[in-house]
């Protein structure tokens, strides 16, 4: 009667330490996402990242932000604080809202087919020639700015004109064709923009030059006093020297000094003190190819 007693008390004895081994020796178990239990260590010596949480985000490689390069026709991202009030995502915005004073227009962000402001005037400041045309229209709030830096410039004792302002789509087109004919299309393109992708369709750019239209729109207005004041002035009033000198590789243009853009007191202010373009200031360099 004892021996039959111990034989199963002998088997069951084995049966539990067996499943006591077993149960500290059996491989982690897969969560409900594939995951390795959280008792398991992280690959590639990489601390485990705790439930719900999302995982840090790595450093971006030297010299380059943490959005890498910007594909083209999306927003770019703005490297210097938004204006007061606005939120970055508004200033992301901004650079390519065609209707926006922040737009960004270049040889990569384009305007809509056929794009025109519907604010444009004729702001009330000398031109180089008498006729009331396209050329001669702004955008409501760059034209007013544009007097008020006329007048400061004559407090100064300089005296601008303006040269050519807003341009349409059409007219752009037979403007770089033109020069195309003339210079060949690589180099038309190193100081005019084909149609679609020029500041003037915005309504808020405009060359200038000295009353006596002088050097016009041409290399001989560096170093006049009306582009010197410009250059030291202009971002008091929203402006900035749009393709200063030395960021050819930035702008995609050569250097023009009759040239300003109105963006804003807030941004000219800031593009101005860092000694940067409007690619630069959104973080929307061209990358070389």
């Amino acid at each position: 009667m004892r021996k039959q007693l111990w034989i199963p008390l002998l088997f069951l004895a084995v049966i539990a330490v067996g499943w006591g081994i077993g149960k500290y020796t059996s491989p982690a178990r897969s969560t409900g996402s594939g995951a390795a239990a959280v008792d398991q260590p992280a690959l590639n010596g990489a601390a485990a990242q705790p439930p719900g949480e999302s995982p840090a985000p790595s450093a971006p490689p030297e010299g380059q932000s943490g959005g890498g390069t910007q594909p083209a026709g999306e927003s770019p991202a703005p490297s210097a604080p938004p204006a007061e009030g606005q939120s970055w995502g508004e200033a992301q915005l901004a650079a390519t809202e065609p209707d926006s004073i922040g737009v960004m227009v270049n040889k990569q962000y384009g305007l809509p087919d056929n794009y025109k402001p519907a604010d444009l005037v004729y702001p009330d400041v000398p031109f180089i020639f008498k006729e009331k045309i396209e050329k001669r229209m702004m955008r409501k709030e760059a034209a007013h700015a544009l007097e008020e830096m006329f007048a400061g410039a004559k407090q100064d004792g300089v005296y601008l004109a303006g040269v050519s302002a807003y341009r349409s789509e059409k007219t752009q087109q037979g403007l770089f064709n033109a020069y195309a004919e003339r210079d060949g299309e690589e180099k038309a393109q190193t100081y005019s923009a084909v149609p679609g992708h020029s500041e003037h369709q915005t309504g808020l750019a405009i060359d200038l030059s000295g009353t006596d239209g002088k050097c016009a729109a041409e290399s001989c207005f560096a170093g006049t006093k009306e582009a010197d004041w410009l250059a030291q002035h202009a971002p008091e009033y929203g402006f900035i020297i749009r393709y200063p000198e030395g960021k050819e590789a930035f702008t995609g243009y050569m250097y023009e000094p009759w040239h300003v853009r109105y963006v804003g007191k807030e941004a000219a202010r800031s593009i101005a003190e860092q000694g940067i373009t409007l690619e630069e200031y959104y973080s929307a360099v061209p990358v070389s190819k």
